[in-house]
C-alpha cells in the first residue's frame, strides 16, 4: 500500500502554485512546491526514510514537523545535522541522508583514583 502523507495545496484560482524549486536527494532530481520546508519536500516525493538510528539502526522520518524532535535531521549542501523540518527548500539544494555516528570512544575526563 503507498500512502500518500502530503499534497499541493491550491491556491484560490484552484491550481497549484507555478513556483517549483528543482533539488538532489540521493542522486535523484527531485521537484516541490518553493517555500516549504524539505521534510515536506521529501516527504510530498514519497521520501519516508531521512536517516538511521545510530543507536539501534532504525530508519528514522519526521515526527514533530516543529522542530523539537530531531528525527528528521539530514544533510542539506554538505552539513550534517541540518533538521529539515526547520529548513525551507532552496532550488539546486542536495540532500543526504544523515549519517550519524555508530561507535562511540568513551573518554575519561578529571583525577582517577
Amino acid at each position: 500500500m503507498n500512502t500518500v502523507l502530503f499534497r499541493t495545496v491550491q491556491t484560490e484560482s484552484g491550481q497549484a502554485s507555478a513556483q517549483t524549486v528543482s533539488f538532489d536527494f540521493e542522486g535523484r532530481q527531485l521537484n516541490a512546491p518553493k517555500g516549504i520546508t524539505v521534510a515536506a519536500a521529501l516527504m510530498q516525493n514519497q521520501v519516508l526514510h531521512f536517516r538511521d538510528s545510530p543507536v539501534s539502526g532504525q530508519p528514522r522520518a519526521p515526527y514533530c514537523q516543529m522542530g523539537v524532535c530531531f528525527e528528521c535531521l539530514v544533510q542539506i549542501n554538505g552539513v550534517q545535522n541540518r533538521q529539515s523540518c526547520m529548513t525551507t527548500i532552496e532550488d539546486g539544494m542536495v540532500i543526504r541522508m544523515q549519517q550519524g555516528q555508530t561507535t562511540f570512544t568513551v573518554i575519561q575526563t578529571g583525577d582517577e583514583q
